[in-house]
C-alpha cells in the first residue's frame, strides 16, 4: 500500500484518469470519485504537503477554533486566517441590511469578471472590518451556526443538556483506551439547516495500540487540491495533540473519503502539483509545559523543516 504523500498524489492522478464529470452545489462541476482510503504514519514526519506550500498557520488557527467551540469567523480574522470568509460573507450579503452592489453568485463571478472581483475585495474589506471592530454585526453575520466547533464541543440533546464529545473522548483514551467508541461526530442531522456548510469531515475516531494513538477521519465530501491537504495536516495535529495529553506516540492517520472530487477550475493546478517530486515531510514540536489540549496556544508549537515546492493558487468554490 502507498502511504504518505505519494499517497495523495495517487489520489489526485485517480480522479484525473478515471472521476466522473459531475454537477455540483456551486454550478463549477467536478471530477469525481466515490469511496478511498489514505494513510499516513505520522512517525515517518507531519503529513504538511510538500508538493505546494500549505500554509500551517491557517491549519492550526482553524484547528484550535474548533477546539474551542468557537463557531463565529472573528477569532480567525484576528489571527488573519480568511478561509472561512466567503459563508459568513454570504449571510451579509443576501440579507435586507444589505446595501453595496450586488454580489449575488460571487464565487463564479470573481472569476470570469475582473472588474466585478474588484467591487467583491472592495465589499469583503468593509465586512471584514465590521466583524473585527462592530461587535453587533459580528454576532448577526460572523457566526456560521452550528457547525464543527458546536458539534466538537456543545452537541446539543433532545433532553436540552450538552456533550462535550472532544473532552470525551480525551478521557475516554486516557482511562479505557481499548474501548472501541471514541468517537468525536459533527454530523447532527437536526442541525445542518443551521449551519452555514454542513460538515465535510464528519466523523472522527481513535485507537490505541502498542502505545500509539492513531486517527480514522471520514469525510462525505472532499476537495482534493484545496481541502484535502488542510484537512490531513488538521487530523494529524489533532492526533498529535491529543497523544500529547495522554502519554502516548503517534500512530497512523487513516483518511476516509466519500465523494472525493477535483473542480474542474483546479484540473491544471493539480496536474502541475502532481508533477513535482515530493520531499521529506517536516517535524511538529509542542511545548512540553503545556498538558491539556484545550490550554494550547498558537505559539506552543511550530513546524520544523519545511522546505515544499511553491503555492499554487486556485479559487475556492461557495
Amino acid at each position: 500500500m502507498v502511504t504518505g504523500e505519494q499517497a495523495y498524489l495517487n489520489l489526485c492522478q485517480h480522479i484525473l484518469d478515471n472521476g466522473y464529470k459531475r454537477d455540483d452545489r456551486t454550478n463549477t462541476g467536478t471530477y469525481s470519485i466515490f469511496g478511498h482510503q489514505m494513510r499516513f504514519d505520522l512517525k515517518e514526519g507531519f503529513p504538511l504537503l510538500t508538493t505546494k506550500r500549505v500554509p500551517f498557520k491557517l491549519v492550526a488557527t482553524e484547528l484550535l477554533w474548533f477546539m474551542k467551540g468557537d463557531t463565529n469567523i472573528r477569532y480567525l480574522l484576528q489571527n488573519n486566517n480568511n478561509i472561512w470568509n466567503e459563508w459568513a460573507f454570504e449571510k451579509w450579503v443576501t440579507s435586507d441590511e444589505y446595501t453595496g452592489p450586488d454580489m449575488t453568485n460571487f464565487g463564479i463571478r470573481c472569476q470570469e469578471d475582473s472588474e466585478f472581483n474588484e467591487l467583491y475585495q472592495q465589499q469583503m474589506a468593509i465586512f471584514k472590518e465590521r466583524i473585527l471592530h462592530d461587535d453587533a454585526f459580528a454576532i448577526k453575520y460572523g457566526d456560521l451556526g452550528s457547525v464543527y466547533g458546536k458539534q466538537w464541543r456543545n452537541w446539543k440533546t433532545s433532553q436540552n443538556e450538552t456533550i462535550d464529545q472532544l473532552k470525551d473522548v480525551v478521557e475516554s483514551i486516557k482511562h479505557n483506551p481499548n474501548s472501541r467508541r471514541h468517537i468525536v461526530s459533527a454530523w447532527n442531522p437536526e442541525d445542518i439547516p443551521n449551519m452555514a456548510l454542513p460538515p465535510c469531515h464528519t466523523l472522527f475516531q481513535f485507537y490505541v495500540a502498542d502505545g500509539k494513538l492513531s486517527c480514522q477521519l471520514y469525510q462525505r465530501s472532499g476537495d482534493v487540491f484545496l481541502g484535502v491537504p488542510f484537512n490531513i495536516a488538521s487530523y494529524a495535529l489533532l492526533t498529535y495533540f491529543i497523544a500529547h495529553e495522554c502519554n502516548l506516540e503517534v500512530g497512523e492517520f487513516v483518511h476516509t473519503l466519500g465523494d472525493a472530487h477535483i473542480y474542474s477550475n483546479h484540473v491544471e493546478q493539480v496536474k502541475t502539483q502532481i508533477s513535482r517530486e515530493p520531499k521529506d515531510f517536516p517535524k511538529l514540536k509542542i511545548n512540553q509545559d503545556k498538558k491539556s489540549i484545550f490550554d494550547f496556544d498558537l505559539e506552543d508549537f511550530e513546524i520544523l523543516d519545511y522546505h515544499p515546492h511553491p503555492a499554487i493558487k486556485a479559487p475556492i468554490a461557495v
